[in-house]
């Protein structure tokens, strides 16, 4: 019983971080060293800004009207 209200709990912060633009850093490196494993994997820090210039636009600039 506890470990499927953990497991729920899992999947709803999972949910929650791809509704507002944040994907799983694991996600990532797991499908990095399946698909491409010939290619090296950013760090969670490079990631993580990578994935906020995507959304937001590079140098601090907004790109989208809101």
């Amino acid at each position: 019983m506890v470990a499927r209200i953990v497991s729920g709990l899992r999947y709803l912060g999972q949910s929650l971080r791809l509704m507002v633009g944040m994907p799983e850093y694991s996600t990532y490196v797991a499908h990095m060293h399946h698909a491409h494993p010939e290619r090296p994997v950013m760090s969670y820090e490079e990631f993580f800004r990578e994935r906020q210039e995507a959304r937001y636009g590079g140098n601090g600039k907004v790109t989208r009207c809101c």
